[in-house]
């Protein structure tokens, strides 16, 4: 397995965020990915980082699908492609109608339909040949206007695209048409809650599931037995936001794969909790089942065993969230992570 991590650039101090992902560079990490939510935007600290780093690969993770246009994005991919110098991978996401439609005053209706029209557009522009395209959500040129097919100056390059999808329609969609799946609240015990959708998309393109990288990401936090309740105590509150405060009351993509997962009954509880504003009352239904199942949290003995899990599921890359207050006990944390995935999995 190859390592990732995330980081987001507006999470803290940039200085020290730049330095984390120089020394994670240091310890062998593959790829870092840089979120885009409501705080930083992606591709600004992604060029930073392409001056700083020589080795490490570099993406978007992810760039909001309906924030820019599909040339824009084209154009943002081609450019951190160059200033990388062919380190860059583009990760897009629907996002979810609180932010796209509660910030960016965009409507959300359609997601699956504009992201297919987007890789469209995408593959298009990195061929540098004119841009036509005529869908249902983007046309160009417009029709019935001045504008006539034009092609970006920016030389040809091939960019592989990554989804981040957990909906059953967006993973078929990820498994036809994406380089790699960018994927969240994972259990491999569970993984054919994904996998089935990733393979029915595959097999639509005549494509194989070595195909597609699968990257998956979850904390990792290791721990003494002592250590383990108050880790667990932490992640329990992360994990009440993600399946009652990720989303509207009504489209929660989080609380929905957690549900496909077993966890049905749960969850609609935890988001009514959270919707009702008992945040507490929402935290207490969390068990840690829940959490171990998910992540990457306790003694070394445990996450070791919970990554051969993540490897024998078909996992292909694992992006570590590491735990701690400084950045010293971050980069202690991920670079046990990485010793521990190159003991299983040796390249």
């Amino acid at each position: 397995m190859r390592t990732a991590t995330t980081i987001e650039a507006s999470s803290g101090p940039w200085r020290q965020t730049s330095d984390f992902v120089v020394e994670a560079e240091r310890l062998g990490l593959d790829i870092c990915w840089v979120a885009e939510a409501w705080g930083s935007d992606a591709p600004s600290p992604l060029g930073y980082l392409a001056a700083r780093t020589s080795t490490i690969l570099l993406g978007s993770g992810v760039i909001q699908l309906g924030t820019r246009s599909p040339v824009t994005v084209a154009q943002t991919a081609m450019t951190l492609a160059d200033l990388s110098e062919g380190r860059f991978l583009l990760g897009l996401g629907a996002s979810g109608p609180q932010v796209l439609e509660g910030l960016h005053g965009i409507p959300f209706a359609r997601p699956l339909t504009r992201m297919r029209e987007t890789v469209d557009v995408l593959r298009a522009a990195f061929t540098g040949e004119k841009i036509t395209y005529h869908g249902s959500q983007y046309r160009i040129p417009l029709p019935d206007g001045e504008g006539r097919p034009m092609r970006l100056s920016a030389r040809a390059v091939s960019v592989p695209i990554y989804l981040a999808a957990l909906s059953p329609k967006m993973l078929q969609l990820t498994g036809e048409v994406a380089d790699g799946w960018l994927g969240t609240s994972f259990v491999p015990e569970g993984a054919d809650a994904y996998f089935t959708h990733l393979d029915t998309g595959l097999a639509r393109a005549g494509r194989q599931r070595a195909d597609l990288d699968i990257c998956q990401g979850a904390e990792i936090n290791l721990v003494s037995e002592k250590e383990l309740s108050a880790a667990l105590a932490i992640r329990k509150k992360e994990l009440a936001f993600s399946l009652g405060g990720m989303g509207s009351g009504a489209t929660n993509f989080y609380n929905r794969a957690y549900s496909r997962q077993g966890w049905a009954e749960t969850a609609a509880e935890v988001l009514a909790r959270w919707q009702a504003g008992d945040r507490d009352g929402a935290t207490a239904l969390i068990t840690d089942e829940m959490v171990l199942a998910t992540t990457l949290i306790g003694t070394e003995e445990m996450v070791r065993d919970r990554l051969r899990a993540w490897r024998d599921s078909g996992v292909d890359t694992v992006r570590l969230y590491p735990a701690g207050d400084t950045l010293e006990a971050r980069l202690a944390n991920l670079g046990r992570g990485i010793d521990l995935v190159r003991a299983i999995d040796p390249r």
